[in-house]
């Protein structure tokens, strides 16, 4: 589902060029769950980045379903994005100008889906929410606001699933009851998921671990 070859990414500053990736490498295949882990700094998010066609590595490839997706120019990589990759961040990125229902919607009525309405109420009640559909991003809690963001990434059945620290804004309690439902719906629905997390036990969720250090990957593990 997933295949990163020899990916490096380097950046310029003042003190001169730097290394945020060096040579990664792995695959992850179709319905496999697995985390990137690492220290601050160790280079999780840019590659989550770089596997999602998001950034563009300074060397290296990346294969998404079959499609290289580093040899696609930027509306290439937003297409094969929009009909294969569902996305959860830490911040959760809703539009505050937009309703649940209408956040939730939105992928759908990027891709000229029918019924996005519907679909989306569908996937807000799943995920409990069926009495917040004409709330604002302003007027839910933080744990809502991140139950939207996963009916929206789970709406246009992504074939792969990219969650970013997705407990990261929210207390333990909460962020609990979060990966429940994450793990709960991604098994439900047999998408690939690949989770970057500071938490271990989320890591343990999950099929495969990933670890970074130094922007290298220094360790690929399958927990017991």
């Amino acid at each position: 589902m997933l295949r990163a070859e020899s990916l490096t990414k380097k950046v310029s500053s003042p003190e001169g060029e730097l290394t945020i990736l060096a040579d990664v490498s792995f695959d992850i295949a179709r319905g496999e769950s697995a985390a990137i882990v690492g220290p601050s700094g160790a280079g999780k998010s840019t590659l989550l980045a770089l596997l999602a066609g998001l950034d563009e590595p300074s060397s290296g490839k990346v294969w998404l379903n079959g499609v290289e997706l580093t040899a696609l120019d930027e509306d290439g990589r937003a297409g094969l994005r929009n009909r294969e990759v569902g996305f959860i961040f830490q911040s959760f990125h809703l539009l505050p100008s937009l309703t649940a229902v209408e956040n939730v919607m939105l992928p759908l009525e990027l891709s000229a889906s029918p019924n996005a309405e519907q679909q989306a109420r569908a996937a807000l009640t799943e995920v409990g929410l069926e009495h917040r559909l004409r709330h604002y991003p302003r007027q839910l809690s933080g744990g809502e606001k991140q139950r939207v963001a996963i009916a929206r990434a789970f709406v246009s059945q992504p074939s792969l699933l990219f969650a970013d620290e997705p407990t990261g804004n929210l207390d333990n309690k909460t962020g609990e009851r979060i990966l429940h439902l994450l793990f709960d719906l991604n098994a439900a629905a047999g998408t690939t998921l690949v989770l970057v997390t500071h938490d271990l036990e989320a890591a343990d969720r999950c099929s495969r671990r990933l670890e970074l250090a130094g922007g290298r990957l220094v360790t690929e593990t399958e927990p017991a």
